[in-house]
């Protein structure tokens, strides 16, 4: 592959603009970014706030602790606290900045019950608006379809900012992806190109594994697995990304490598990766690129589905993970595609009722389905054509895969949302 060829820059483009640094669950950190962006086209200080949001941005704010506030959730503490604290020029990064005197005029703001939440009906699955007002001056911020993807801002009604809005970014770039392409491209590209990339995502999601697993977070699942299954690397693999969801779900404040819009998935790509590489002594340069091919295989999956939607992100990843695993083992194409196929064959079903504690058990199962379909393939044992929504090979497997996720899920998702926002009896 040409160095300098536009598939050669397509696949490098994708893993720049994808491997990027989050602070806390991306969507809580996307409310939070609009607020700051608002509050700096604001006349003076926020005294109410408005934030209307998707379903799937609802459902994934709900239960996750916005990061440097220690216990606070939801959509009105992430956008107060990005209004007051927040740094925009930080994008996903926003909170990093927050002081402690931030957090107590956020909980002050928030005791006056001055943040409306509205649902919008009927849009993207990531969307969200966020308006600020102080006496007669108003400012608003919308984001559509990626966590920072601003697509209009105005101050006192005038328009200051105007996007066409995209359906993806990139989008010819993702839908001519293949695993094949995918393959060659992790094998070929020049390690220079992206190895900052790549020692920043093992660097930063290991460090909140390490947290995750030292401490108290959530249901401790990355410490469970540990502590009752042994440190077998096949128990690694697993422990570690879960470990690190356990950190992020709960307001841990370090930072992590996203991909495909999702910390988790982040994690769940990597951290299995580089256990496996540990536990093999492989080089680095085999490493990176297992890295590589696994990073691409996840996007590569999740591109017709969408950021958000009814499907995990983290079979997603957990299959690029298996890809990466079967990679370090020096395995081909063949055994490669065979691992991804095992994989979405058998947890392709597990549902996203948003980001909460329990993503962190998803990961490890998923993780789990993963290494098995590798030690399947690895043996020539798959799922045949035919065989549910397995198809006669790993490009139109994911095909299927993406059908479910983005079209039979629709009514699932709503159900979720809607069972998610019912009060108990």
């Amino acid at each position: 592959m040409e160095k300098n060829s536009a598939m050669y820059n397509k696949y490098l483009s994708l893993l720049r603009r994808e491997l990027v640094p989050a602070l806390g669950c991306t969507e809580p950190i996307a409310i939070a970014y609009a607020a700051a962006k608002a509050a700096e086209l604001l006349e003076g200080e926020a005294e109410r706030f408005l934030v209307q949001c998707s379903g799937n941005i609802i459902k994934n704010v709900k239960a996750v602790i916005v990061p440097k506030t220690g216990d606070l959730k939801g959509i009105e503490a992430s956008a107060v606290l990005g209004a007051v604290g927040g740094d925009a020029d930080k994008r996903l990064e926003v909170l990093e900045a927050v002081t402690p005197a931030d957090l107590e005029k956020t909980r002050k703001i928030l005791k006056r019950n001055v943040c409306d939440v509205q649902l919008i009906p009927d849009t993207d699955n990531l969307h969200i608006i966020v308006t600020l007002y102080s006496g007669e001056h108003t400012a608003s911020v919308e984001i559509m379809n990626d966590h920072t993807n601003i697509t209009r801002m105005e101050k006192d009604g005038a328009s200051v900012f105007s996007a066409e809005q995209e359906k993806n970014r990139c989008e010819e770039e993702l839908h001519s992806m293949s695993l094949e392409e995918i393959y060659n491209f992790a094998n070929e590209v020049n390690l220079d190109d992206v190895v900052s990339l790549l020692e920043k995502q093992i660097t930063y999601n290991t460090a909140i594994a390490e947290e995750g697993l030292k401490n108290k977070y959530g249901a401790n699942v990355g410490a469970t697995l540990l502590e009752c299954y042994g440190r077998d690397v096949k128990v690694l693999a697993k422990a570690y990304p879960a470990a690190g969801s356990d950190a992020r779900m709960s307001g841990c404040t370090l930072p992590v490598v996203i991909n495909s819009g999702s910390g988790n998935q982040g994690i769940t790509v990597s951290l299995p990766i580089v256990k496996y590489a540990e536990h093999l002594g492989c080089d680095k340069e085999r490493l990176y690129r297992a890295l590589v091919l696994s990073n691409l295989t996840a996007i590569h999956q999740k591109k017709g589905i969408g950021r958000l939607s009814a499907y995990c992100g983290v079979v997603s990843a957990a299959a690029g993970s298996g890809a990466g695993i079967a990679y370090l083992h020096g395995e081909c194409l063949d055994v490669i595609s065979r691992t991804v196929v095992n994989t979405l064959a058998n947890v392709s079903g597990i549902v996203c009722d948003g980001a909460k504690p329990s993503c962190a058990a998803k990961i490890a199962s998923a993780v789990d389905a993963a290494i098995m379909g590798f030690m399947m393939a690895q043996k020539g044992r798959g799922f045949n054509a035919g065989e549910g929504i397995v198809k006669e090979n790993a490009e139109k497997t994911i095909q299927s895969v993406t059908r479910v996720g983005r079209d039979g899920m629709r009514q699932t998702d709503i159900e979720i949302l809607n069972i998610m926002v019912e009060k108990d009896c």
